[in-house]
């Protein structure tokens, strides 16, 4: 058991929240910081990001670079990320000087190494792909085909990932020290996001059905319930329960899962924030992720997760494959035309190929009704570039 946060029920400006990350998971937690009247103070290298002006301060500032974070954290009540790769010393030294760090330094190590995050699992009896861990490219083919090579730091959003089929796709290989696995028949791609706070309360999150854009490697769109049975569902929560109290992890972890062709349940992987996969919550659920997230940052009885609508779903708003420049958004109005549709635009300046610009809600009664609304809208989405302005 942790020691409870200091300034134990303040709320209020008096309140000062840090976040390492002021992209789109960064601003979403800002808009549910609101509520709490908290001060939330953000740093992220890059100049525009989009929660520069809705942040009480705003440090640009590598998140890699241990001196930069502790600048930043110091005097802070609690630090929390919205992207796992930062500074894990510079956090163990505001932990230290008492500083609230929510998810802990010791965890944030775990999983910034995907050959930690699945010894770990492998390690603790929690179900996985078969994998080994290389140094190099000269080990690739060592588990013979096909498989999926992932570098061990750094990889995100589909970066850091490659699928080698057989011999002929070597030169797609990684160089660098990496996680090979064997490939996974995929029936479908689940996530369950699970919260715990410091009194070791737990809540979950209903399971969720994942569908990727196979050219980006992102999610294309996401539906809440998946279409499994009960007990496969129940599995599914039970084995991303068994994740976050194996690991003691506090905060908000999104464990992604694959049940295969066979009907077996394997984590993939996790990530130790909010997540892509939990944005349908903002409108479908009791409590979003971001509350619950920031609930758990502040050692708080957390919030309940039940669904408020029967279906929930979304869908990502990406780049063009060729756009570049200031963003046009197409679709948005068709989208506002229909009941139950709720868009997110992300308020970022430059829009590139298949980045993540926003995302559009759907809520309804049934699985049928949201798909159909979906996939209306979700043809007609698009982000351009103009490099004209």
């Amino acid at each position: 058991m942790v020691e409870a946060r200091k300034n134990s029920g303040t709320f209020g400006p008096a309140l000062r929240i840090g976040v390492l990350g002021g992209g789109q998971l960064g601003r979403m937690m800002i808009q549910s910081a609101v509520d709490f009247d908290a001060r939330i103070e953000v740093m992220d290298p890059s100049a525009d990001a989009p929660c520069r002006y809705l942040t009480h301060r705003f440090v640009q500032g590598a998140l890699t670079d241990a001196e930069a974070v502790v600048a930043f954290g110091q005097g802070l009540d609690c630090i929390t990320i919205e992207i796992e790769h930062v500074s894990v010393s510079g956090l163990r030294t505001l932990e230290a000087q008492g500083v609230r760090v929510i998810p802990k330094p010791d965890h944030l190590a775990i999983i910034q190494d995907k050959g930690l995050q699945k010894q770990f699992f492998a390690n603790h009896g929690i179900p996985t792909a078969p994998f080994e861990i290389i140094e190099d490219s000269n080990e690739v083919g060592k588990m013979g085909f096909p498989i999926v090579q992932k570098m061990r730091k750094g990889g995100y959003d589909g970066k850091g990932v490659t699928v080698l089929k057989d011999a002929s796709d070597l030169n797609k290989a990684f160089t660098v020290p990496s996680v090979i696995e064997k490939a996974v028949a995929i029936d479908k791609e689940l996530s369950v996001i699970v919260a715990r706070n410091g009194r070791g309360e737990t809540q979950c999150f209903p399971v969720v059905e994942a569908v990727f854009d196979p050219v980006a490697n992102l999610v294309d769109y996401l539906i809440a319930p998946a279409a499994i049975t009960a007990e496969q569902a129940s599995e599914a929560t039970q084995i991303a329960l068994s994740v976050v109290e194996k690991m003691e992890f506090e905060g908000l972890l999104a464990v992604e899962l694959f049940l295969d062709e066979e009907g077996q349940i394997l984590v993939n992987e996790v990530a130790p924030r909010t997540h892509n996969s939990g944005h349908h919550t903002i409108e479908a659920n009791a409590t979003s992720q971001f509350e619950q997230h920031l609930r758990t940052v502040l050692d708080l009885p957390l919030g309940s997760t039940e669904a408020v609508h029967p279906v929930g779903a979304m869908v990502n708003i990406v780049g063009h494959a060729e756009a570049n420049g200031i963003p046009e958004y197409v679709g948005i109005e068709a989208a506002l035309e229909m009941p139950g549709v709720h868009p997110h635009l992300y308020g970022k300046s430059t829009v590139k190929p298949f980045r993540k610009m926003g995302h559009v809600t759907f809520t309804g009664k049934s699985r049928d009704e949201v798909i159909e609304r979906m996939m209306h809208i979700r043809e007609q989405l698009a982000v351009n570039g103009n490099t004209s302005a």
